[in-house]
């Protein structure tokens, strides 16, 4: 899904990692609880790699939950092309030791680390601060982080934590850093979402799973939907600005 405004472009992609880039039509088998089988025709889970040569030098990334997966080869391709790569975790130790894998196999040493814990309202709003008082520009945001189908458990702010980390500390982040990305503008908004969010249903008068029994599928769902409506919305607020 992607959409073009003046200045701001908005993407919710359903992620995995091919090559070191994200391949935008695959399948998070893990994401369904399905392992690879006769149910899983292959031809849903391969794809092309971009072959983009782009450089990227002079441009600012910021992605988050960086450090392993999608977010760290994601951060790996965009430091070869030369940008600067900001590498938002809630483990800094293991920030560190990724940040420093890839300034070695790209040469880039532009690659600098931030903390970040989506499961706090405190935290992504200190960091946005701790952000644009430290940076002068942002090209691309890419809301990476997640967490899936883990047991129920309430964060500090009292919300349900798959909810909490996938979406609504990336839905704050992203708006708090909305004018920095109008200022460094043409920019982009990338969500990365998961084609579980096709089986989800959100119960605005339950959304945290306090009335009824706990589905961590279902949370995990939820929430991934919840990804691609507040992209397909920040679109359409962002029309013509």
């Amino acid at each position: 899904m992607c959409s073009n405004h003046r200045g701001i472009t908005l993407l919710s992609l359903p992620g995995k990692v091919y090559s070191g880039v994200l391949e935008r039509r695959s399948v998070g088998l893990s994401n369904l609880g399905f392992r690879r089988s006769n149910m899983v025709p292959e031809k849903w889970i391969a794809g092309g790699v971009c072959r983009c040569s782009v450089r990227l030098d002079g441009k600012t990334v910021l992605v988050t939950g960086a450090n392993t997966g999608i977010g760290k080869e994601t951060c790996r391709d965009l430091a070869a092309r030369g940008a600067r790569v900001v590498m938002a975790c809630r483990d800094l130790v293991r920030a560190e030791q990724a940040a420093e894998k890839i300034r070695r196999s790209t040469g880039n040493g532009n690659v600098v680390i931030r903390h970040l814990d989506l499961a706090s309202i405190y935290s992504v709003t200190q960091f946005a601060k701790d952000f644009q008082d430290s940076e002068d520009r942002l090209d691309v945001l890419i809301n990476n982080a997640g967490v899936m189908m883990c047991p129920r458990k309430i964060t500090e702010d009292g919300f349900e934590t798959q909810m909490a980390v996938n979406h609504l500390g990336h839905f704050l982040l992203t708006n708090l850093l909305l004018p920095m990305l109008r200022s460094s503008a043409p920019s982009r908004v990338i969500n990365v979402s998961s084609i579980a969010h096709q089986g989800g249903r959100i119960d605005f008068d339950d959304l945290f799973f306090t009335k009824r029994p706990y589905s961590a599928l279902g949370s995990y769902r939820q929430s991934k939907l919840a990804n691609v409506l507040f992209t397909r919305e920040l679109a359409r607020r962002l029309t013509g600005l």
